[in-house]
């Protein structure tokens, strides 16, 4: 989200004054300390003229990265079902 922000050469604190939301939330996002919620990502795609949806996949995708980091090695562990 940082680049995206740094793109439009905002600042993360106009962009939260900018979407009615306090600047903590948008620096806690940045950082990783924070999911981008519902309620955000719509606040979100009103002002970048995106989609709600654009912003929750991008919210997952990071999510995913940070679970498979965590637990790769156990994951590719798990043997698939196999259907007969």
């Amino acid at each position: 989200m940082e680049d995206f922000i740094e793109g439009f050469g905002i600042t993360q604190n106009k962009l939260a004054v900018s979407i009615g939301v306090p600047p903590r939330r948008i620096n806690e996002i940045v950082h990783g300390k924070r999911g981008i919620t519902a309620d955000t990502a719509l606040r979100l795609a009103r002002y970048f003229g995106t989609s709600a949806e654009f912003w929750i996949n991008l919210q997952s995708h990071y999510e995913l990265d940070r679970a498979e980091d965590a637990a790769g090695e156990q994951i590719a562990a798990i043997a698939p079902l196999q259907v007969a």
